[in-house]
């Protein structure tokens, strides 16, 4: 299992911040996704990474101690699943996005490899926390 973890501290309380993330679908396309649609607690991205096109379809879970989490119910992954949570600091309001996956080799194959899907994950979740930052002025 490939974890990749970032955390940002935002300058707003996190009431706002929750609020935000709240907002799924503009966070959600704030990654820089090519296409995200929600519908009733599903969400379906796709993306293009290098040569590949990745299609997801996720589900939002429960999971304590988060204000968003998801997993992947159809896709290129054996497992995915990614977590935002927060807690106020004396500077405003700390953000942490985890998100843990197991590529499925055979889909896979030489095309992707977990280095390239760390890279890109850190620069969508790096995207998204931007976004946040802006949204929350």
């Amino acid at each position: 299992m490939n974890t990749i973890t970032l955390t940002r501290t935002i300058d707003a309380p996190p009431e706002v911040v929750r609020e935000s993330i709240g907002r799924t679908e503009p966070f959600m396309k704030a990654s820089g996704f090519d296409e995200v649609t929600v519908d009733d607690g599903t969400l379906h991205v796709a993306n293009r990474v290098g040569i590949a096109s990745i299609e997801l379809t996720l589900a939002v879970v429960d999971r304590p101690g988060t204000v968003l989490a998801y997993e992947q119910r159809e896709g290129l992954f054996e497992t995915m699943r990614t977590a935002y949570a927060v807690r106020p600091t004396a500077g405003g309001t700390e953000i942490t996005a985890t998100t843990e996956f197991a590529l499925d080799v055979a889909v896979v194959g030489d095309v992707l490899d977990s280095t390239i899907i760390e890279r890109q994950r850190r620069k969508e979740l790096t995207a998204q926390f931007e976004w946040l930052e802006r949204a929350c002025e």
